[in-house]
């Protein structure tokens, strides 16, 4: 007849047997963070999301490394983030280009879905685009550009890459004013802004954060304006509606995604540190700077707006004619 367990004992191994559920859900972050940002160092995405990053780690407890995957329109970085574990430790700066454009325009080449791949957390920006010309270039505004043009058929202009927003809004351009230009795709707004105050392409259009301070010391020249009026910081830089183009409203935005399985409470905390550090006077102080607007979308919020921009432009991409060969 065996003998009989003590009841210590027994009371000690269930003790050990319900601590190991809660041992083995490890608390989050636990470790670093990887941001991945889908273009080159240096353009006005990569500014606030390196801005960010540096208030949001402290609060997290954690590094958060910033990765840049530029290329295809952003939508190489976008997919390394969907095909990524869910875990909550790879996290994609999602720019309006790789969701508004891109998805639509490399169809057939990608593998993830612009809604249903990602849990969209966090509004992060918003603002509008600035269309910079070399201090040389013999024209002011968008219809001097587009005078130009007519002169000289196929007169260069650069952006962040072919499927970006920038690259759409030139294409309209050309299609309105019935212009020839032709596109030089860069891999981030950031070089494409450098070769035009070398002279290396005469204009580019990028976001206004990245060439705020090039603006303000006289670098570069601002000839257009994608806002509705101007811009209240640079009040001399036309926008291209008062030179007769309406139709060239155009915002940019960008926010942090996961994949689609990380679980809730992980992306909820990852929005409300997000929403922390928006608030803080230092971060706002520094958008005021970069001429940019601060964020308001979050959690579910910012999940419908996405799914809501996707749909208001695809059909404006499929009519452009883009195509990425």
């Amino acid at each position: 007849m065996p003998m009989p367990v003590p009841r210590r004992t027994l009371l000690a191994a269930g003790a050990a047997t319900l601590a190991v559920p809660a041992l083995a859900q490890v608390p989050w972050p636990s470790r670093p963070i990887r941001l991945v940002i889908p273009f080159a160092p240096g353009g006005s995405t990569d500014v606030i999301g390196r801005l960010l990053a540096e208030h949001m780690a402290p609060r997290l407890g954690q590094p958060i490394i910033v990765d840049n995957r530029g290329g295809a329109g952003a939508t190489l970085g976008t997919g390394l983030v969907a095909d990524a574990p869910p875990d909550g430790y790879t996290v994609l700066l999602s720019p309006v280009s790789a969701f508004n454009v891109g998805a639509t325009l490399y169809r057939g080449r990608i593998t993830w879905d612009p809604v249903r791949s990602f849990a969209h957390v966090a509004m992060i920006q918003r603002g509008y685009y600035a269309l910079l010309a070399n201090r040389n270039a013999p024209f002011a505004n968008p219809a001097e550009l587009a005078a130009e043009a007519r002169r000289r058929p196929g007169l260069t202009y650069a952006t962040s890459g072919v499927g970006s927003l920038p690259h759409l809004v030139m294409l309209r351009f050309a299609q309105i004013a019935n212009i020839e230009l032709t596109h030089v795709p860069y891999r981030g707004g950031g070089q494409a802004v450098a070769d035009t105050i070398a002279g290396t392409v005469p204009v580019t259009l990028d976001g206004i954060a990245a060439s705020v301070g090039f603006l303000r010391q006289g670098q570069i020249r601002g000839i257009g304006f994608t806002g509705p009026a101007r811009h209240p910081d640079f009040p001399d830089m036309p926008t291209f509606v008062e030179h007769g183009f309406p139709q060239l409203v155009a915002e940019g935005w960008a926010g942090f995604s996961f994949p689609a399985a990380v679980p809730r409470p992980v992306q909820q905390r990852f929005a409300d540190v997000t929403r922390e550090v928006l608030a803080l006077p230092v971060v706002r102080e520094r958008y005021r700077g970069l001429a940019n607007d601060v964020g308001d979308r979050f959690m579910d919020d910012f999940q419908r707006f996405v799914a809501e921009e996707v749909e208001t432009w695809r059909p404006l991409v499929l009519a452009s004619g883009a195509t990425v060969d």
